[in-house]
């Protein structure tokens, strides 16, 4: 059922260093905000969110709560999103699901950004804090495209710059700010706004289904651009790169997606992997022929020559993260 006055919403998307950064944000909000925030912090799958969400409490007099499936929004609420599960919105609920990683994360903030978008419209204004890479920049755009509001950290002011000029440098920022400057602007721009959801994308609101429901299908993806001769890292799917975005972006039919940087960084690494898986083998193999040696000496030459392959392949390895 469609909401006639929807909630102002906040996400904020933070990684390296985004605790320290979201507890800062959270104290700078000193007053009464028109609105409900929610948090994705990377943070990995063994990591307890209720010691988060406590730890968090201590900074905002808003209530902290680590985000339930199936859970109706609440105004004036913080919702941290829970450890190897991603938070998504839907019309006055929350949804928590274990779904296909995303730039290899779960949480994952473009998830998190995309179904604000889809849900919410012109009603969300997104925040990206310090972080690695580049996550959160095409769940921002998402955002801007469906008329939101979009807020990022200074780059000066972030410990990890990485995320913050992601977004600068791809999509039209609104503000940036230092964090202790974020919770007055809030307040400044949410304190009397009459929100209005307006028009969303079609291919936002597909990419939200598609997380949503766990699962893609063949005209989905169609829509969203062309198969690509590329597979992917998680599953060995097919590939297809989505045409409207800030950045490169590819999705596969099983549901994993990945920016182009993360996923040039997943196949290098797994480049690298099968690099020493053959090492490996070449040096069994060499060990053995030197074991076993007849005569001839035959045994004996192939050994050498399989040290001298086994050489190329570990200079091989000092330059493939190397840029061409």
């Amino acid at each position: 059922m469609e909401n006639s006055n929807p909630l102002n919403i906040v996400v904020v998307g933070a990684s390296a260093g985004g605790f320290a950064a979201v507890s800062k944000l959270l104290s700078s909000i000193d007053g009464d905000l028109n609105a409900t925030i929610f948090i994705v912090v990377h943070i990995s799958r063994n990591s307890d969110a209720e010691i988060i969400c406590k730890m968090l409490q201590k900074h905002t007099t808003m209530l902290c709560k680590v985000a339930v499936n199936g859970e109706m929004i609440e105004s004036h609420n913080v919702y941290i999103a829970s450890s190897d599960h991603h938070m998504l919105l839907e019309n006055g609920r929350i949804l928590v699901q274990k779904g296909a990683y995303e730039n290899h994360y779960r949480p994952s903030i473009d998830v998190l950004f995309r179904s604000a978008a889809a849900a919410y419209g012109a009603c969300v204004t997104g925040i990206i804090l310090t972080g690695m890479l580049d996550d959160g920049t095409s769940g921002m755009y998402a955002i801007k495209r469906s008329g939101g509001l979009c807020i990022v950290q200074d780059p000066e002011d972030a410990e990890f710059p990485n995320m913050p000029y992601s977004v600068i440098n791809n999509v039209a920022v609104d503000y940036q700010l230092p964090v202790a400057e974020m919770g007055p602007k809030l307040i400044q721009l949410l304190m009397n706004r009459s929100c209005v959801k307006g028009e969303i994308p079609g291919d936002v609101k597909i990419e939200a289904e598609i997380t949503r429901r766990m699962s893609s299908n063949a005209e989905d993806l169609k829509k969203l651009g062309p198969a690509m001769d590329l597979t992917c890292p998680d599953c060995g799917g097919t590939l297809h790169k989505i045409e409207h975005d800030a950045i490169p972006r590819f999705r596969c039919f099983t549901g994993h997606a990945f920016t182009g940087t993360i996923l040039e960084d997943l196949q290098l690494t797994s480049l690298e992997e099968s690099i020493w898986t053959a090492i490996r083998m070449m040096e069994e193999r060499r060990n053995l022929l030197s074991a076993i040696h007849d005569s001839s000496g035959r045994k004996v030459e192939r050994a050498e020559q399989l040290t001298v392959h086994i050489g190329r392949l570990k200079a091989m390895l000092q330059t493939i993260n190397k840029d061409v």
